[in-house]
């Protein structure tokens, strides 16, 4: 039983982790996104975005 329970939380994590990278890049314009692992496990995310300005006008 605990064996279940341990799988569907991991999936569930997976799901949440999955759902927050796929909100970034559709939020993101002009930047990257970096996913930091930490022994087969997503530990952070980062998300750098540039803003440009466009003096041209």
């Amino acid at each position: 039983m605990a064996l279940k329970l341990e799988k569907t939380h991991r999936e569930s994590q997976t799901a949440e982790i999955a759902n927050q990278i796929a909100g970034i890049l559709q939020e993101i314009k002009f930047g990257s996104v970096e996913i930091i692992i930490h022994e087969s496990k997503v530990v952070q995310i980062e998300r750098k975005e540039k803003l440009r300005f466009d003096t041209k006008k």
